[in-house]
């Protein structure tokens, strides 16, 4: 996608020469011009396939979802990361970040997945996939189905992207990095 890159090369940051960071546009601060033109994109890609909610997690992946899912006019599910205290049955699935370096929970309510769902998983980053991973975990759970997996930008030097293919899945990432090198963003493509 054109106009994410164009985002990517003039306002991300490469942190320690390794991370990426997006939070002027994508993750913090959220320019809505940028993020309507995703979920546009989103549903361009994912067309056709019945799919009838979006699921990701909060924080950073909401208003990537909340973008989507009104390009498809669907519901928007998103995975908590704390049990809130009204939700008495629900889907858990345990996720480990290697950005934070910590495990932590998700939680999804029983009443908002069904057999009848055809779910596109969407997220802002995918470097290992270990988030995805666990929200595939609680959709099966429920007997849904993941259709696809829409990612805004893939580490495609990390395993996330091939492991989620290697499962048959329909991964779309918007933009996909080979490499950080030398200060500088090297996409895929």
């Amino acid at each position: 996608m054109k106009l994410l890159k164009e985002f990517i090369l003039t306002k991300g940051k490469i942190i320690n020469g390794k991370t990426l960071k997006v939070d002027s546009f994508l993750n913090h601060q959220v320019d809505p011009m940028l993020i309507m033109e995703i979920g546009k994109e989103f549903k361009k890609r994912f067309d056709g396939l019945g799919i009838n909610k979006i699921l990701t997690i909060e924080a950073s992946g909401i208003a990537i979802g909340l973008v989507t899912a009104a390009a498809f006019n669907v519901p928007l599910v998103f995975a908590k990361k704390k049990v809130p205290s009204t939700m008495d049955d629900f889907y858990l699935s345990k996720i480990f970040s290697f950005t934070k370096n910590e495990e932590y929970s998700v939680c999804i309510g029983k009443e908002f997945l069904n057999s009848n769902d055809k779910i596109l998983i969407v997220d802002d980053f995918l470097a290992t996939g270990n988030a995805i991973k666990g929200l595939i975990k609680i959709v099966k759970e429920a007997r849904a189905e993941v259709i696809g997996v829409g990612i805004v930008i893939s580490k495609s030097f990390q395993s996330g992207e091939q492991t989620l293919k290697d499962e048959k899945l329909k991964v779309e990432s918007l933009a996909s990095i080979k490499q950080l090198e030398n200060g500088k963003v090297c996409f895929t493509d």
